[in-house]
C-alpha cells in the first residue's frame, strides 16, 4: 500500500504541474503570440501541446480575458489508478494570467 501511495502522490504531483505549466503557456502565447494563439480554440490546442506527458482534451482549458489579462483555466477530474479500491476523484485547477 505505501508503494502505491507514492506511484499515486508522483502521479498526481506530475498531472498538477502539468496543468499549471498548460496553462502559464497559453495564457503567455495567447498575449505575446497572435499567430499561435490567435483565438480561444487556437490557445486551447496550444495549451494541450504544453501539457506533457498528459493526455488531456482541450476542452479541459478555457481562455477569458479579464482584467489581468489572457487568463487560461484548467478543470481536470483525476481519477487515481487505485479507483478500483474505491479510491474517488478529485477535481485539479490550475490557472494563470499573462498581462497584455
Amino acid at each position: 500500500m505505501i508503494l502505491f501511495g507514492i506511484i499515486e502522490a508522483g502521479l498526481f504531483v506530475w498531472t498538477q504541474a502539468g496543468l499549471q505549466h498548460a496553462s502559464e503557456m497559453a495564457a503567455r502565447c495567447a498575449t505575446v503570440n497572435a499567430t499561435t494563439c490567435g483565438n480561444a480554440s487556437a490557445t486551447q490546442n496550444f495549451a494541450v501541446q504544453q501539457a506533457y506527458g498528459l493526455s488531456l482534451a482541450p476542452s479541459v482549458f478555457s481562455v477569458t480575458t479579464p482584467a489581468c489579462g489572457n487568463q487560461v483555466s484548467a478543470t481536470y477530474s483525476y481519477q487515481f489508478i487505485t479507483h478500483y479500491f474505491g479510491t474517488p476523484s478529485l477535481t485539479l485547477n490550475a490557472r494563470s494570467c499573462f498581462p497584455k
